[in-house]
């Protein structure tokens, strides 16, 4: 088993604890490019794993957030995933791990922020529910603090621990 983290890092402007909508009402679909650590395919299409979902590993008494099988080489591979306990902040000076990935047979290349994410007011409190980072930078305006808020140069790393 392979451990990897998938950490966030961005300029934060008048924001802090950026995370994903990840709950059990409203779980959060990480999309991913993945690639079979055995015969080194990358699959064609990316995945989406939903750490709420449970799967049944084959010959085996476990289960996983995901399992995949490699169309080239046919080997069962799955991973788990978790949310660590981190948000970035607007302290925050290098990117911060807000997944754990535990995998088997598959590496992760990279993650695609396909879902909404929230953040926080710095000085106002206000809830930001419906953050789109796809595009890497997010503008908005806060009514209390009567300011304009953003997140920009969104960068996505996945580092093995």
């Amino acid at each position: 088993m392979v451990k990897f983290y998938l950490k966030i890092f961005a300029t934060l402007d008048a924001v802090t604890d950026v995370e994903p909508v990840d709950t059990p009402e409203s779980p959060y679909e990480y999309t991913f490019t993945i690639q079979c650590t055995k015969c080194r395919t990358t699959h064609d299409k990316s995945v989406n794993i939903n750490r709420f979902e449970s799967h049944e590993i084959s010959g085996s008494r476990g289960e996983a957030s995901f399992v995949f099988r490699c169309k080239e080489c046919k080997a069962e591979h799955s991973a788990a995933i978790t949310r660590t306990a981190q948000k970035l902040t607007a302290e925050d000076k290098k990117p911060v791990p807000i997944l754990e990935i535990d995998a088997r047979g598959l590496d992760f290349e990279s993650f695609i922020p396909e879902g909404k994410f929230q953040a926080v007011g710095l000085e106002s409190g206000t809830k930001f529910e419906e953050v789109d980072l796809e595009d890497n930078e997010w503008y908005d305006y806060d009514d209390k603090a009567g300011a304009e808020v953003s997140i920009t140069d969104v960068t996505w790393e996945i580092s093995r621990a």
